[in-house]
């Protein structure tokens, strides 16, 4: 456990923090470097030639470098955006012009609505079909179902490579492969901003055509995520986007862009943001994904034991009881108890869940729950938090049953 590195619990010392899923907490060498930009840099990117604002872009440039780098991808693969929502929408904007009535675009019913919700959109917006592949009880996408959706109109997959709902890794390489062979022209996109923060990706080995995540799943700051795409696609995809920073000459009747990723990049970035993702970078680095692996499973594997072993029957655990296949995630349903009542009496006590449909509503509805109770861990998690969270459960589990 890394307590001591987060300020937050400076604050709240007795605080039980179980909702890094929806944002993470933030390490003060995160916080560091947002003040430090907003204190002593405060200058835009690629705009003065007076040195502080020069010293300000060329670090921007080390930052985008180092996520490059992060991933195994190339600099000007790598596009700022302002979160995994906006690079999801600002790529179906992309690809819009690409797609046809005839086409067919592939998603699961486990997708966070920013990687559904657009895809649903743009096949409206183009009369395309939109096809909503069921994933297994236990959050799996199965490759022989996978296989049977795809047809040789297929034009775009999106999946997430872990599900903020059950938890469960997909073997991603796995099913981009097996994509491939089917509809090797489709374009691969897949939602990382779960997965980023438990284990490490190599675009490359994956071979997606793009792939987003945000800095505050990855103990950063809100406000910054990053979209990924391979050089071949953003040579020539037109940019959605317009304004400053962007442009070569605005003034033909041609308008000529610069190279990815500036042409991706219009106007004023989160410049603070971006120095505090590679502070959160370096962070992650140095403490290494097979320790955040180690401390993941012995985290899972003790709550599930402990919630299993005191509830029975009466708890349901989402997604099946194979912990190595989880990573930081855990949702549980208690029956005749509503996951909102769970999380409002825990809260009273001093302990952060989350609760409802965690903006996943096709998964809920096609598994038959209405809502579900997600804890969701980070480096600052122990043991001793599991012990104080089945404490509060037995008291309000007996409460509310009365």
């Amino acid at each position: 456990m890394h307590k001591e590195l987060f300020p937050f619990f400076t604050h709240y010392p007795e605080l039980v923090y179980f909702d890094s899923a929806a944002t993470a907490l933030k390490p003060q060498t995160v916080v560091d470097a947002e003040v430090e930009y907003l204190t002593l840099a405060s200058t835009n990117l690629s705009r003065g030639l007076y040195p502080l604002a020069e010293q300000t872009s060329a670090h921007a440039d080390i930052i985008r470098k180092l996520t490059a780098s992060f991933i195994n991808a190339l600099p000007e693969e790598i596009i700022f955006t302002s979160g995994t929502t906006a690079g999801l929408n600002m790529l179906a904007l992309m690809l819009e012009e690409s797609l046809t009535a005839d086409d067919a675009i592939v998603v699961t019913d486990f997708e966070h609505h920013a990687n559904y919700l657009p895809w649903k959109e743009l096949a409206k917006r183009k009369k395309a079909e939109f096809k909503v592949l069921k994933s297994t009880d236990t959050g799996i996408i199965s490759e022989s179902e996978l296989i049977q959706t795809l047809t040789d109109n297929t034009a775009i997959v999106a999946i997430s490579a872990l599900s903020n709902v059950t938890g469960v890794m997909q073997d991603a390489p796995r099913l981009i492969e097996a994509i491939r062979e089917i509809v090797p022209h489709a374009v691969i996109v897949v939602d990382a901003a779960q997965y980023i923060a438990h284990k490490a990706i190599d675009v490359r080995k994956w071979d997606a055509d793009f792939v987003t995540f945000s800095g505050h799943k990855l103990y950063g700051p809100t406000g910054v995520g990053i979209l990924y795409g391979k050089h071949n696609f953003l040579r020539i995809l037109k940019p959605r986007i317009y304004g400053g920073g962007m442009v070569l000459d605005a003034c033909s009747k041609e308008t000529t862009y610069k190279e990815s990723p500036d042409r991706y990049e219009a106007g004023t970035q989160n410049i603070s943001g971006i120095f505090a993702l590679g502070a959160a970078i370096d962070f992650i680095k140095r403490i290494g994904y097979e320790s955040l692996q180690r401390h993941d499973q012995k985290l899972q594997k003790y709550a599930e034991e402990r919630l299993t072993d005191t509830f029975g029957n009466l708890i349901t655990i989402i997604g099946g009881k194979d912990y190595t296949r989880r990573a930081g995630i855990l949702s549980f349903v208690f029956t005749g108890i509503h996951p909102h009542d769970i999380a409002t009496l825990l809260g009273e006590k001093g302990i952060c869940v989350r609760a409802g449909e965690h903006c996943a509503k096709p998964w809920h509805r096609n598994h038959g729950y209405s809502a579900t109770t997600r804890l969701s861990f980070g480096l600052y998690n122990s043991k001793e938090d599991i012990d104080i969270l089945i404490t509060a459960l037995i008291e309000i589990v007996d409460l509310l049953k009365k």
